[in-house]
């Protein structure tokens, strides 16, 4: 797919590796659509890109929320045909600790955002590019999703964040054969150690230990690495149904 003719959704925009990848796709003359929730920064990522963006305030388990900002894009530009799933939260929980077991709503609530979340933008998504018209092999649309390295290397205390992050792993070829007779493909990219917000405010201690666990290259990886994959699999039709790993060849240990 051409990125001139793409209209992106990305959710998690306001930060991290969402922000990245609404960036570069706007510099290659994408059309994006900046989702996040509506306390962030959203508003700033999408008036720093200019005349090709727009933001929208969106909780992505909201089906009312999605489709209004599937509405908005269409309104402005037409359906969107790229979107690629960043937004998500995570937590550090025991199963059982001196304070007990870990509760089964945080565990759920999880899951709820980062599965379910993720999946509620790709069938909305998928329901409206149906009826649009094919493009070169069929294509109508791509869509990924953020895992993590978690989901294969999950440590202590992501019981939570590593179950969501495989389910979203374990759905990715289901999903692409679900869809693949409408020409649309569905990738998932699992990054490990990013320079994300959350790591960047740990001390530089804490985040040059944290690098010296990546074999090659040992350094966190940049926003912008994980929106050039991004990039390339939108580009690339013969990417359907897999998850990459993009961590330098890490293998998280158990803490």
């Amino acid at each position: 797919m051409e990125l001139s003719n793409v209209i992106a959704l990305v959710t998690g925009g306001a930060s991290g590796l969402g922000r990245a990848t609404a960036l570069r796709l706007a510099r290659k003359g994408a059309k994006v659509v900046v989702v996040d929730l509506p306390v962030s920064h959203g508003a700033n990522v999408a008036e720093e890109i200019g005349d090709n963006a727009l933001f929208c305030g969106c909780d992505v388990t909201s089906e009312s929320d999605v489709s209004a900002a599937l509405d908005a894009a269409e309104a402005r530009w037409g359906t969107v045909n790229v979107a690629v799933n960043c937004a998500g939260i995570a937590v550090a929980k025991r199963t059982l600790s001196k304070g007990g077991a870990h509760d089964l709503a945080t565990f759920s609530k999880v899951l709820h955002v980062n599965v379910a979340g993720s999946f509620n933008v790709i069938r909305l998504v998928a329901q409206r590019l149906a009826s649009t018209e094919a493009g070169v092999d069929g294509e109508r649309g791509v869509f990924i999703s953020t895992a993590s390295v978690a989901a294969f290397d999950g440590q202590i205390g992501q019981a939570a964040y590593a179950a969501s992050k495989a389910a979203i792993a374990g759905m990715t070829l289901p999903l692409a054969r679900d869809l693949m007779h409408l020409g649309m493909r569905v990738c998932t990219i699992a990054p490990g150690l990013f320079k994300t917000p959350m790591l960047a405010s740990l001390p530089d201690q804490v985040q040059n230990e944290l690098a010296k666990q990546v074999p090659f290259p040992q350094r966190l990886g940049d926003p912008d690495e994980y929106a050039q994959l991004v990039e390339h699999i939108v580009s690339n039709r013969m990417l359907n149904g897999e998850t990459i790993r993009l961590d330098g060849a890490l293998r998280m240990p158990p803490k």
